[in-house]
């Protein structure tokens, strides 16, 4: 067996959902909505069942999903994105980030990581051959610094892989850290990896600002979205990926071999999804935005010191502030004595530096939510 797989524990994610499972516990772990998703989004895909064609699809995409997601970028973020030659359609990020990862990276290059990170960045970069260099970003802000990039990057630094709003902690990289990573990777003829699948779900007035966009970026940058997270249907595993035409061409190359195409009646929904108006986006900003209030309130009420949510679907609680320094034991007293999963977010850290810190999906109704909430009143109780 290939040790880079067979050695990996199993998932934090899995441990404790199926502790969840076993207790009845209100699970606030998995990073998933309650909400089905829009139903006219939904009737295209099952339309085009019906009525369109589910033969191969084109291996870069239908035309009018290309075309779409050309439109959709250069209406949110002002890109000037090439339909032919600079977009192609995958299924899911995840496969996209894999493929990237195979087609730029050869043995012995160097990738830079920012821990905490998504799980799969490790297993595929070392996968690929790829030499880890990780930058420790430390709580609560999770800035970045001219110092750890100095100590990151070198002379075979080859991919710099960016989660942007960045999924543990649900925080965003100001422009000023954006300008600085794009300064470092200019200067060393570095390609951007960006994993930018959480771009829409962002809070407070807040527009999301590609890496792509920064000076010496757009022919040095691949650019990853998601239908998934942008409709909120994470089983659809419809991916975007937008790079210059020397880079998509191999990344197209790797596309090829790994799934070849995506299902062709969800690329249908996701290009008429992709034109909806503005008040869809921000209706659906403004609700996540409250959810997300409603579980933050709660649980300052209940003494708990939160860390701000900027974007995702989640928000994360300092256990260090209670005295707490092992969160993996932490979130296993709350799903056995409290009944509610959390994640660990020392998960989301190679070296494990960082271990006071909690996550929580808000994503759910609010009785999901309000439960959680009434089970989560006597950990602080206990604890005194």
């Amino acid at each position: 067996m290939n040790p880079i797989f067979a050695e990996l524990e199993t998932s934090v994610f899995e441990v404790m959902s199926r502790l969840a499972r076993e207790t009845g516990a209100v699970n606030l772990g998995q990073g998933f909505p309650d909400d089905p998703g829009p139903l006219d989004v939904r009737h295209k895909a099952a339309e085009a069942v019906i009525d369109g064609w589910n033969q191969y699809p084109p291996m870069m995409g239908l035309p009018e999903l290309r075309g779409a997601i050309a439109a959709h970028y250069r209406h949110w973020q002002g890109l000037d994105l090439d339909t032919e030659t600079e977009v192609m359609v995958t299924s899911g990020a995840t496969e996209a980030l894999a493929g990237a990862l195979l087609a730029l990276v050869r043995p012995g290059d160097e990738v830079v990581l920012f821990e905490p990170m998504y799980d799969a960045y490790l297993p595929l970069v070392l996968r690929a051959g790829g030499v880890p260099r990780f930058v420790t970003l430390q709580p609560p802000r999770f800035r970045l610094t001219e110092e750890a990039l100095a100590a990151a990057f070198g002379e075979k630094t080859r991919v710099v892989l960016l989660n942007n709003p960045l999924n543990p902690t649900a925080t965003i990289f100001p422009d000023e850290d954006l300008a600085l990573l794009a300064d470092f990777c200019v200067r060393h003829d570095a390609v951007a990896l960006c994993d930018e699948v959480w771009e829409h779900v962002v809070f407070d007035g807040r527009r999301h600002k590609p890496l792509i966009a920064f000076p010496g970026m757009r022919g040095r940058t691949v650019k990853v979205g998601s239908a998934g997270k942008i409709f909120n249907l994470t089983g659809w595993k419809v991916g975007f990926v937008m790079a210059a035409p020397h880079i998509l061409k191999v990344l197209a190359k790797a596309h090829q071999y790994v799934t070849f195409t995506t299902p062709p009646n969800l690329q249908a929904a996701v290009a008429y999804g992709l034109a909806k108006d503005d008040a869809h986006f921000e209706a659906m900003r403004t609700e996540f935005a409250r959810a997300r209030d409603r579980l933050t309130g709660g649980l300052r009420d209940l003494g708990f010191a939160v860390i701000p949510a900027e974007g995702t679907y989640f928000v994360n609680i300092d256990i260090g502030a209670l005295g707490e320094t092992d969160d993996v034991a932490f979130c296993r007293r709350l799903v056995l004595d409290h009944g509610v999963a959390a994640i660990p977010v020392s998960a989301f850290y190679a070296r494990g530096e960082v271990k006071t810190v909690v996550r929580f999906c808000f994503a759910k109704r609010d009785a999901t939510l309000d439960a959680a909430l009434e089970r989560l009143s006597g950990v602080l109780r206990r604890a005194a």
